[in-house]
């Protein structure tokens, strides 16, 4: 970078027409960028511009790809104790339906499913309309099987999707009938006993049950945003020292 790329803080305060104080705060929110010229800062006159433009945010723009957010080694292991206390299944899922963790809890039934190539591919289309759907809203799967689910949102953005479920809502109408399961077994290849005998270990969670259930999955997520919200600020600011640090290479 070229001195005359290069900007005096008094410059900058010329230029956006603020004092030196907010010019050194920008500096530290990493709305714009500098680099230390020996006792003294000099900025960068394209990180200036983009004020000028209207283009810059007050605060840095943070990474929203799930990957970048979400540390799978310490959800991983919280969504396995939560799976373990609910005695449900449960999965984090990108908002696209693609799975970021390990399933944890998977009941029998949906292990059999699992198997099939078919029967993979259709539960994870099922989670795709989870997206769309309302905190808290009790869906059914492919399979028969109700689900709750809880976003996982990052400055206001859902980045994943933690779901609890692999149960039935608790009406006689809801469990599987001999009808589904042939029509299941004969869709995935999968053996009728074995797919009925599964099928009768699937608990039926009353009207509290779930009242309880979607309860503990919102404050888990929550725990999950958290974390997703600090590992997002410290990429933005990790972000901010190595772009400083191209600066002083010049």
């Amino acid at each position: 970078m070229l001195m005359n790329d290069l900007l005096t803080a008094r410059e900058v305060q010329d230029i956006l027409k603020v004092d030196r104080t907010t010019v050194y705060r920008m500096l530290k929110d990493g709305r714009i960028t500098g680099v230390k010229v020996g006792q003294q800062w000099r900025f960068s006159r394209a990180s200036v511009s983009t004020i000028l433009s209207g283009s810059s945010s007050p605060e840095p723009q943070l990474p929203l790809r799930p990957a970048d957010v979400l540390p799978l080694h310490c959800i991983q292991p919280i969504q396995d104790v939560f799976a373990e206390v609910a005695g449900l299944g449960a999965i984090t899922i990108a908002p696209d339906g693609t799975p970021l963790t390990t399933p944890s809890g998977s009941c029998a039934f949906c292990a059999l499913i699992q198997t099939s190539p078919q029967g993979k591919l259709a539960c994870q289309e099922s989670c795709c309309p989870l997206a769309q759907a309302a905190p808290g809203t009790i869906s059914t799967c492919h399979a028969g099987l109700s689900y709750a689910h809880a976003p996982i949102r990052v400055e206001g953005v859902t980045v994943a999707l933690l779901i609890a479920g692999q149960f039935h809502a608790g009406q006689p109408e809801s469990t599987h009938t001999a009808a589904q399961l042939r029509q299941l077994s004969d869709s995935y290849g999968l053996d009728p006993g074995a797919l009925a005998e599964a099928a009768a270990s699937i608990p039926s969670l009353s009207p509290r049950a779930r009242a309880q259930i979607t309860s503990w999955l919102a404050r888990v997520a929550g725990t999950f945003e958290t974390i997703a919200h600090e590992r997002a600020t410290l990429l933005g600011r990790l972000r901010r020292i190595a772009e400083m640090t191209i600066l002083e290479k010049y």
